[in-house]
């Protein structure tokens, strides 16, 4: 009738993930596609060791989306000059790599990108986050009594939901 604990558990943790994209600032989120990358890797690390080839190829490919869709494709090289273009440079090196790892089952080529997105994501972590708190779109209900003890729910519009 309700799903296993297996399911619910990671619909909460689903949740657990959405509440943290949405308040993270550009910089968290940043942070937050490295670790997700690392762990896609971690996890391709143990399904070649236990020679599970569906889940190791799986995993690789989530690592490499995030790589491409997230990190590479967010890159503005207009503003990021020549810092952007290494970065994108070096994301296309990964991918590569990555996919060669996938083809020759070889771990050693995991490794070095993991070793890679250490690096990147401890500068970033030095670099430390330098935009401001992420203002909600979400209205802030507040209540008001009315009469017979029931609350009507009011909306506040914050500044952050109102265009200029």
């Amino acid at each position: 009738m309700f799903g296993n604990a297996r399911q619910g558990a990671q619909a909460y943790n689903n949740i657990g993930i959405e509440t943290g994209v949405f308040s993270a600032s550009p910089h968290q989120l940043t942070l937050m596609l490295y670790d997700g990358a690392k762990a896609a890797l971690n996890n391709a690390i143990m399904y070649m060791r236990n020679r599970q080839v569906a889940d190791k190829g799986r995993s690789i490919t989530h690592a490499i989306r995030i790589i491409g869709e997230g990190l590479q494709s967010s890159l503005n090289k207009q503003a990021g000059g020549e810092l952007a273009e290494n970065l994108d440079a070096l994301y296309d090196y990964m991918c590569r790599r990555l996919l060669q790892a996938n083809l020759n089952n070889d771990e050693g080529m995991i490794l070095e990108v993991i070793g890679l997105i250490d690096t990147i994501r401890d500068a970033w972590v030095q670099i430390g986050d330098q935009s401001p708190a992420p203002q909600t779109a979400m209205p802030q209900v507040q209540t008001a009594p009315l009469q017979g003890g029931y609350l009507e729910s009011q909306t506040v519009h914050t500044p952050a939901m109102v265009k200029a």
